[in-house]
């Protein structure tokens, strides 16, 4: 069954080429012209991907992404026009899980919603039904459910699989090209960028005192870590 993609855009000559280019690589694709509309669209369709631009009369992208976060963790994909690092970082930090700058090509664009499609999907891992620990922290990968000092966590695929990627390898310092590859992909081995905000956002919502982490920790000039503790159960 194909992938369905709402496209969130108030150009309609935009939205023609994008569901054109779309609908060639075989997704299924919904068009809406503000975000008030793709809010709701989002929560009576349920489509497998967001595209969302910022810049939109009735509701501004980043609002309507708001609204969508509180009901739903659809991937979702910003479309900027402006490309200045404030608009990414803005997107990234209210749960993004990617960027586009216009004017972008279909290659790129077609590129990213495959990668981040990719990542929605949980990584399958070994040992089903075990419950991995690390301090307050508990991952359990059958469920694929995240909990914190005893409360249940809910974070995005993209998120998710980069917590996985330190679950894996406790103990080793993984550098951020390593992660970008392992967990966004080739394409994205020089964004640091977007690494720096995931991983922001995984100490809020992970750590008792996120500016003094202790589930993933920075090695200056290195990398990140999940130390090994002392006493783990």
């Amino acid at each position: 069954m194909p992938e369905t993609i709402l496209v969130v855009d108030d150009e309609p000559r935009f939205l023609r080429l994008v569901e054109a280019n779309l609908s060639t690589e075989g997704f299924t694709v919904l068009t809406s012209p503000n975000g008030q509309d793709a809010v709701k669209r989002v929560a009576d369709e349920a489509p497998d991907l967001v595209l969302l631009d910022v810049m939109m009369p009735v509701l501004d992208g980043f609002s309507a992404l708001d609204r969508i976060r509180e009901f739903s963790m659809v991937p979702v994909i910003m479309l900027t026009a402006k490309g200045e690092e404030a608009d990414r970082v803005e997107g990234l930090n209210r749960g993004a899980d990617d960027y586009v700058v216009k004017p972008f090509s279909a290659q790129e664009l077609v590129a990213r919603v495959r990668a981040v499609l990719r990542r929605a999907h949980p990584e399958e891992t070994t040992g089903q039904g075990s419950v991995f620990k690390h301090g307050d922290l508990e991952i359990d990968f059958a469920s694929a459910e995240v909990r914190a000092a005893g409360r249940q966590v809910f974070l995005s695929a993209t998120e998710y699989r980069l917590l996985l990627q330190f679950a894996h390898h406790i103990g080793v310092t993984l550098t951020a090209e390593t992660l970008l590859k392992s967990v966004w992909g080739e394409e994205y081995a020089g964004d640091k960028e977007i690494l720096w905000v995931c991983i922001s956002r995984l100490r809020q919502k992970l750590e008792e005192n996120p500016k003094r982490p202790g589930h993933i920790v920075t090695r200056s000039g290195m990398g990140y870590t999940m130390p090994v503790l002392e006493a783990r159960n």
